[in-house]
């Protein structure tokens, strides 16, 4: 008896089609006459398609239908394709390699955009409005510092990380950011499921006052 073992079979191209796919694009091959041959791809590519029909009139899909054919018959197959049929060296083309930014960051815990801030302010900014731009931007690193370290940083660091971030072309004035720690406070959130509170409707309140009236005048009338 001969066994028949996957490995001892022809190659599968696109094995998500499976082999009676692979065989019957085979069988083209074998067809002599174009049109015949023709008219069967056409019949394959129906088959092809029910394997996905909601896809199957899609005009994208029939160009995918068609190009997997081509490519399961290994590019020998000659037939009257309504797309351009691919090639071996179409398939083959590998895309450019991507160029990732390289850019350093200094202090990791300001984030990437702290220093194009400060360029901006100092290469774009009218000189006018410079100081006030700084300043808006020693907010956003001290906002940025209570988020990473949970407190409140001092402003003799901000204005350091600020001159060593711009080159030496920035000097923040102290007095421009002394009040800057009452602008972020610590947000507390809020917690379900704990204590409920003790303050009362005055209507329920009222109520209770009714009823303990009247228990007190009851017990008053019992003792008489």
């Amino acid at each position: 008896m001969r066994k028949n073992y996957n490995f001892t079979r022809s190659k599968l191209y696109l094995p998500e089609y499976g082999r009676h796919i692979h065989k019957m694009v085979d069988s083209l091959l074998l067809i002599e006459d174009r049109q015949e041959r023709t008219r069967q791809a056409k019949a394959v590519i129906a088959v092809m398609g029910n394997l996905n029909p909601m896809l199957r009139d899609t005009e994208e899909f029939k160009h995918k239908l068609w190009d997997h054919l081509f490519i399961m018959s290994d590019f020998k197959l000659d037939v009257d394709s309504p797309y351009v049929q691919p090639s071996r060296q179409d398939l083959a083309l590998r895309p450019e390699r991507l160029r990732y930014p390289q850019s350093r960051i200094m202090f990791k815990h300001y984030g990437k955009y702290a220093q194009k801030l400060l360029r901006h302010a100092v290469e774009q900014m009218p000189s006018h409005d410079v100081q006030g731009e700084i300043v808006n931007v020693a907010r956003y690193l001290r906002a940025k510092s209570y988020e990473y370290n949970n407190e409140h940083p001092n402003n003799d660091s901000i204005a350091r990380d600020i001159r060593l971030m711009s080159g030496g072309d920035v000097e923040l004035n102290l007095t421009d950011i002394s009040n800057m720690r009452s602008d972020y406070r610590q947000h507390q959130p809020n917690v379900r499921g704990g204590a409920k509170s003790k303050r009362q409707h005055p209507h329920q309140s009222s109520r209770k006052q009714q009823k303990g009236a009247q228990k007190g005048g009851a017990r008053h009338n019992q003792h008489k």
